[in-house]
């Protein structure tokens, strides 16, 4: 039986957007350059960041793609807020396979970021453990106010079907 079902066929190319709600905050940058424990001055000092050519703190590079600053939703079952495709698969079990990052400046803490995420493709392969496996390409495009690209985030997914499903 196969994993990619017509309704799942029909999500590709679907696209979300998340509009900016607030100005990223020097908070923001703050307590997540804290929680990946990175002391760089200039995600946390005004001064140092114009020094070094910045016109305000900056964000550590993933913060954009790795936080959920545009969501505007209720934590799920599990706490999380962010981006989710709700793919129609039960009995699976959901492996982030790897995110692949480019970035075009610096967010600053002035900034407001909007994110539009797209369903790229989705394709089935074999498992190595017997049965097959989905494979989701997703790519989230971050943009500033003025819709100008400051990063992507593209993310692949791995649906594994949990029993003697697949």
């Amino acid at each position: 039986m196969s994993l990619l079902t017509d309704e799942l066929r029909a999500m590709i190319g679907q696209q979300v957007h998340y509009p900016a709600r607030e100005p990223m905050g020097r908070a923001s940058i703050r307590y997540f350059a804290l929680a990946i424990d990175d002391d760089n001055p200039v995600y946390r000092d005004e001064a140092y960041a114009r020094a070094a050519g910045h016109a305000d703190v900056i964000a550590p590079p993933t913060l954009v793609c790795e936080t959920c600053q545009t969501a505007d939703r209720q934590p799920d079952a599990d706490g999380y807020i962010g981006h989710d495709w709700h793919l129609p698969v039960g009995n699976s079990r959901l492996i982030r396979a790897g995110n692949d990052y480019s970035f075009e400046r610096p967010v600053l803490a002035s900034d407001w970021i909007s994110a539009t995420w797209t369903l790229e493709s989705m394709v089935e392969k074999p498992s190595s453990r017997g049965g097959t496996q989905l494979f989701v390409q997703s790519v989230a495009r971050y943009t500033d106010a003025e819709g100008k690209l400051v990063a992507t985030n593209r993310e692949t997914l791995v649906i594994q079907p949990l029993g003697t499903a697949g």
